[in-house]
């Protein structure tokens, strides 16, 4: 089961809205809160299309970075004892655990 829908780069969610009979989603990644919906998956997808276009077109216009920005790093949690055999592994070749 795939719950996403991929267009020039961009993800879009897909989500179901039992009440209304109506599918809905939201571009992942960018910086603004862009949606979409249609009463039929190739509705859906057509909107989703529509939408990542216009987010485009808007952001060349207005001069905004199309996708979102990231640092390039995140923390992770890991047990103790993994830490400790990723240290010895990297003092071992000489170099950090962020430089890996």
């Amino acid at each position: 089961m795939n719950n996403i829908l991929t267009y020039k780069g961009f993800i879009g969610s897909v989500n179901f809205n039992a009440d209304d009979h109506i599918f809905f989603g939201k571009i992942e990644g960018i910086n603004d809160l862009v949606t979409f919906e249609g009463i039929s998956v190739s509705e859906l997808e057509n909107a989703f299309h529509e939408m990542v276009n216009l987010h485009v077109e808007d952001c060349k216009r207005e001069g905004k970075p199309v996708e979102k920005s990231y640092k390039g790093s995140f923390n992770v949690r890991i047990s103790q004892d993994l830490h400790k055999k990723a240290a010895q592994a990297a003092a071992v070749k000489r170099i950090t655990l962020e430089t890996v």
